[in-house]
C-alpha cells in the first residue's frame, strides 16, 4: 500500500510540474476580444491585458457610455477566449479528471 501512495504522490508532483509549465507558456500566448469592430482587447493566456486598440470613430465625447460598453464587451470576449485557450492547453493533463464529479470549470 505504501508503494502505491508513493507512486501516486510522484504522479501528482509530475502533473503539478507540467501544469506549471503550461501556465508559464500561456503567458506568451495571446487572444483577441473584439466588440463592434471598433475595440480590440489583446490578452495573454494568464488573463493579463497586453493591448487595447480603439478605432478613432469609436471615440465620441458625447457618447462615452458606448465606448465603455465596447471596452467591457471586448474585454469579456478576450477573457472567455483566454479561458478556453487555457482549458485546451490543460486538457491533456486534466482530461482524465473530469469523471471525478468536480465542479465545472475546475478542470
Amino acid at each position: 500500500m505504501y508503494g502505491n501512495q508513493r507512486q501516486m504522490l510522484q504522479q501528482v508532483q509530475q502533473m503539478q510540474r507540467q501544469m506549471q509549465k503550461i501556465q508559464e507558456a500561456l503567458g506568451s500566448e495571446t487572444v483577441e476580444g473584439t466588440a463592434g469592430g471598433a475595440v480590440t482587447v489583446t490578452m495573454n493566456g494568464q488573463l493579463k491585458v497586453t493591448a487595447v486598440q480603439v478605432a478613432p470613430d469609436a471615440v465620441d465625447p458625447n457618447d462615452v457610455a458606448m465606448l465603455e460598453e465596447l471596452l467591457t464587451t471586448a474585454t469579456n470576449d478576450a477573457i472567455t477566449k483566454a479561458q478556453e485557450l487555457a482549458a485546451k492547453r490543460m486538457e491533456p493533463l486534466t482530461g482524465g479528471l473530469k469523471g471525478l464529479g468536480l465542479p465545472p470549470g475546475m478542470f
